[in-house]
């Protein structure tokens, strides 16, 4: 029986899983760091990845693991009430854990303490996800342009309106606002909630963001550093 175990893991700016982007590429600017483990970084192993623009991540679910498994699960972005077939979704809850994400390669690093690194964007991942595998993403054979997404592309254009003050927003630091704002913008809620009174809190990076939704505009009302 083959044993799978991590070559690798990512460092991203989510400790939590509340605002990870529900898919790869909804916060382009969301950038993470791919860090190998010491038995895989012998530089030959990367070689001539450089020349592609896109990589494909093989993970595990890290956080999802249970006993046992449902043959049906429930898609946030279906309300939280509707049940697909497990295979007809990207659930983490599944009979093995493992999770595929397509990524933007921004550059290659070489670190003098991680040996060579790989900086991607366009993340979905949690913080310290441990990595299978990477392969190339290959245009013509990757993307299919008649290829259709069922109930996954009914709200795929699916944002929010930002009210991010700029007292707060210069709070974060200048490199990572982008991505912060993609993130909230891509609506971190639960499908099911629309409470306008609620307010929710999204950790990123050291920071604790205090929101509240109403009529599809998000407002940042306070941040907070964590630690």
């Amino acid at each position: 029986m083959l044993k799978l175990e991590p070559i690798a893991y990512i460092h991203t700016d989510f400790k939590e899983k509340f605002g990870i982007p529900r898919q790869s590429g909804r916060a382009g600017a969301l950038e993470g760091t791919v860090k190998f483990l010491p038995e895989y970084r012998n530089p030959d192993a990367l070689r001539g990845i450089e020349k592609f623009s896109h990589l494909w991540l093989i993970f595990d679910f890290s956080k999802a693991h249970k006993k046992g498994w449902s043959a049906t699960v429930r898609p946030p972005r279906l309300g939280g009430n509707k049940r697909v077939g497990v295979f007809a979704s990207r659930s983490p809850f599944r009979p093995n854990p493992i999770g595929l994400s397509s990524v933007r390669l921004k550059r290659v690093e070489k670190t003098e303490k991680d040996g060579t690194v790989l900086v991607v964007s366009g993340i979905d991942l949690l913080d310290m996800t441990p990595i299978y595998d990477i392969k190339p993403y290959i245009p013509y054979a990757d993307c299919h342009e008649d290829a259709k997404g069922s109930y996954a592309e009914e709200n795929s254009a699916h944002r929010l309106k930002l009210e991010f003050p700029k007292e707060l927003l210069g709070i974060i630091p200048k490199e990572k606002r982008r991505a912060v704002c993609e993130c909230l913008a891509d609506d971190p809620r639960p499908s099911y909630q629309s409470n306008a009174d609620r307010v929710y809190s999204m950790k990123f990076a050291e920071f604790d963001i205090h929101f509240r939704v109403e009529n599809l505009v998000l407002k940042v009302l306070k941040i907070d550093k964590l630690g």
